[in-house]
């Protein structure tokens, strides 16, 4: 019989890999059942459980922006719903004021009851960047939105499955009865299936384990990652010392964070007082999404193997002005909140705590489409350079973590053609350690489209640290079939015709360190 006043040490480990499993098992079942190109091949998905309380207790190794932020979408739901929910429901939600990130961001969340069916014990989610959820532009990542209302079709807690039926007409209803409807509804429903079939996987090894070990012990335990995770992130912020930040973006907006440690406590305050306003654009962030790069940060600073979970967040203090550009009123816009300010907020962070160079500092969000078709991807840049090592060239970095869409399977599912895609030669930041560089990729498309792109770090370059050169900033523009150029802003809308290449060059992370010290 396990001793529960205290964790052991080997059921510890044991335990942590077994939840972190089952969130694995979720992500496989929900990658090989799901329709769309973003969540199959891009692999633009997370799945997590959750205790009784809605807290994050261990996650898949997927999106971190997603996995910071899925936590407050099941504390919205037992607020609201806590009462009404019923063995064999699931709840939809991309609402980004109750922790959603932005509205491509779609939640599947199943509370897993006991054996009578009287009292729920965990939750599982899972939550997929669909391929478009309506919006003014094809995709759902409009680069001029001012309002939530023109990015798509907002889901707040809806009933998606009743008691284990599929209420698949009431979801057509929705998707259709908007003023800008999903393009592609067909797709949304195969996705919203495969997240469903994804949270049952979830609930079914959940199930084993508690009859395996106890519910007891299962939960126990689950306390015990938790506690386990803020240790760990306490031992971390005993090393840290205090600092200050403030970094521009491309529009003018700034990100302004101060980093206080209390050594009594092993505990840290951020605070980010001094932000810009709620812009009038769509780059504000959802505190949700605020949080969890300030999670994903402290998670980073951690050599220990533990699951990103809610413990990790128990030493931190985070100072959030209501209505700044970190956590913006309804109706805000917040599309490009969840994918370039996220990275912002995580390079500040990093820039005030000294020990890591901008990374390229945005996710190069792509997307082209009309009603037949729909596409979205990010595009990899460089990574910063730290204390002692080089940046990475070509990589995804911080908040996202999604893949490329295989060269043959993007062309065999859209009319397109990947003319280049190769490694932006210097321009990463020299340094003693210098930052990796960006890549170039040139796409051609084969019939008329809305392309658009929202991106970042096109005027305002990835800074280096302690005497590195900054990152080479990135580059959009379009190549017409006659051989004229149009170089693009960092955000840009623009309909593309047979014939015609749109060129992304993506930004070089910082470097560190003075380049005379190189060795």
């Amino acid at each position: 019989m396990l001793n529960l006043s205290r964790p052991d040490p080997i059921y510890l480990e044991i335990f942590k890999n077994l939840y972190q499993f089952i969130a694995e098992q979720m992500g496989i079942t929900l990658q090989n059942t799901a329709s769309s190109v973003n969540i199959k091949e891009r692999l633009d998905f997370s799945c997590a459980i959750f205790d009784q309380q809605g807290l994050l207790v261990a996650n898949a190794p997927h999106i971190p922006v997603h996995l910071g932020s899925m936590s407050e979408s099941i504390k919205s739901l037992i607020q609201d719903k806590e009462n009404k929910l019923q063995p064999g429901d699931v709840y939809l939600s991309n609402n980004p004021y109750n922790g959603g990130t932005h509205l491509p961001d779609v939640t599947a969340i199943t509370p897993v009851f006991d054996d009578n069916n009287q009292h729920i014990l965990f939750y599982v989610a899972s939550r997929g960047h669909q391929a478009d959820i309506g919006g003014i532009t094809p995709g759902s990542m409009p680069p001029h939105s001012t309002s939530i209302l023109e990015e798509g079709i907002l889901f707040d807690n809806f009933l998606l499955v009743e008691k284990g039926q599929f209420r698949e007409q009431k979801v057509r209803d929705i998707l259709a009865d908007n003023h800008y409807p999903a393009r592609n509804p067909e797709q949304n429903i195969a996705d919203f299936q495969a997240q469903i079939a994804a949270n049952e996987k979830g609930l079914q090894e959940l199930q084993k384990m508690v009859s395996q070990y106890g519910l007891e012990t299962v939960q126990a335990y689950m306390k015990f990652v938790q506690d386990n995770a803020e240790e760990c992130v306490r031992k971390a912020i005993e090393v840290l010392t205090d600092g200050e930040f403030n970094y521009q973006m491309d529009q003018g907006a700034v990100i302004k964070v101060k980093v206080t440690i209390n050594n009594q406590t092993r505990s840290v305050t951020i605070d980010f007082t001094g932000t810009s306003e709620q812009l009038n654009n769509n780059f504000n962030a959802p505190k949700a999404v605020t949080q969890a790069a300030v999670l994903y940060v402290f998670r980073t600073l951690v050599n220990d193997d533990i699951p990103l979970n809610a413990g990790c967040l128990k030493p931190l203090q985070l100072i959030i002005p209501e209505g700044s550009m970190l956590n913006p009123k309804y109706p805000a816009a917040v599309v490009a909140g969840n994918v370039e300010t996220s990275q912002v907020i995580v390079d500040t962070l990093y820039g005030a705590l000294g020990i890591l160079a901008a990374s390229q500092g945005t996710m190069n969000n792509f997307t082209f489409g009309n009603e037949t078709y729909q596409y979205y991807e990010t595009i990899c840049g460089g990574s910063g350079a730290g204390i002692n090592f080089n940046g990475t060239d070509a990589v995804q970095t911080h908040m996202t973590n999604s893949r490329l869409t295989d060269p043959e399977v993007l062309e065999f599912r859209y009319p397109v053609l990947i003319e280049e895609f190769k490694i932006r030669k210097n321009s990463g930041g020299k340094g003693q350690y210098s930052g990796g560089n960006g890549v170039i990729r040139n796409i051609k498309f084969l019939e008329p489209m809305t392309a658009n792109i929202l991106s970042s770090h096109r005027v305002i370059s990835p800074f280096g640290l302690a005497g590195g050169e900054a990152g080479k900033v990135g580059k959009n523009w379009v190549k017409r079939k006659d051989g004229t150029k149009e170089i693009l802003n960092s955000t840009a809308t623009i309909e593309m015709e047979f014939g015609d290449n749109f060129i992304i060059e993506t930004p070089g992370g910082g470097g560190f360190g003075d380049s005379h010290l190189k060795t």
